[in-house]
């Protein structure tokens, strides 16, 4: 967008000056902007849904953490816990998009 105002401007000093501000108060609204799917993954993660899945994914890492030399990963776990958290999201997201 920076490109396109140079080459209509024509490279003017006096409209790039002031433009300048209007580019870092759109950066700022950016800035403030949540994205929905991050809010409703936190709230699904938290939900009874999947505390079962979580807790197993839990157990899991603290026991592959625990040793020192093992060939277990915890790769069922967490996709386990992942298509329950991405099942509660899946239920919730379209009801908060405009």
């Amino acid at each position: 967008m920076v490109f396109e105002n140079k080459m209509l401007m024509n490279g003017e000093p006096d409209d790039e000056e002031e433009e300048a501000p209007a580019e870092e108060e759109e950066e700022e609204e950016e800035e403030d902007m949540v994205d929905p799917l991050e809010t409703i993954r936190a709230k699904c993660e938290a939900s009874e849904h999947c505390a079962h899945t979580r807790e197993r994914l839990e157990a899991c890492t603290a026991r592959v953490g625990s040793r020192s030399h093992t060939e277990e990963e915890c790769t069922e776990e967490l996709f386990d816990f992942l298509h329950a958290r991405d099942h509660c999201v899946a239920h919730k997201l379209f009801h908060n998009v405009k």
